[in-house]
């Protein structure tokens, strides 16, 4: 199962999205969506699974969850946009890991793309970055991998170039 993973659009969607994840069998997007018809678009081109951001207004959070728990591929996953990372989980993402167990957790919200093992809890923790222009990254980032038999492989950290407005900073 290949999956391109995305987060923090906040409404902005370049086209060259469509050409990194052409070959994926599904899309998620780890929050901050923007715009309802951002989503549209990418559950047109590819199965879409998403939650909402702390940006993402009444639609989106009647249509997308807080928390995603699903299993692919043999791998339990949590994909929820407000998520810290190893060491540094809130609470209530701290429980739910406890309680499920998955072998993958995904979260966004900082624009800082991350990917780190957390030995504690035996899971891979992974935070696309931001694909969006609003915000401070620098660099507009996707991750794109495959799951097989349980186990993610060929993991891609993909640059999509400057955030608009970076160049200055």
């Amino acid at each position: 199962m290949k999956i391109g993973l995305l987060s923090d659009t906040h409404g902005w969607l370049e086209d060259r999205i469509f050409h990194h994840f052409a070959d994926c069998d599904e899309i998620w997007h780890a929050g901050d969506i923007g715009d309802v018809t951002l989503t549209d678009k990418l559950a047109a081109f590819k199965p879409l699974r998403a939650v909402y951001g702390n940006v993402d207004g009444g639609v989106l959070r009647r249509i997308y969850p807080e928390d995603l728990h699903f299993e692919v591929a043999g791998l339990k996953v949590y994909m929820t946009h407000i998520g810290g990372y190893p060491g540094k989980y809130p609470a209530r993402v701290f429980t739910q890991l406890l309680n499920e167990k998955p072998g993958l957790f995904i979260c966004g919200h900082s624009h800082i793309l991350k990917v780190m093992p957390d030995r504690q809890l035996q899971l891979l923790h992974i935070n696309p970055g931001a694909a969006g222009n609003h915000g401070f990254h620098k660099v507009k980032t996707l991750v794109r991998f495959e799951i097989n038999q349980g186990k993610i492989e060929c993991l891609q950290a993909i640059e999509l170039g400057p955030r608009s407005g970076a160049e200055s900073l």
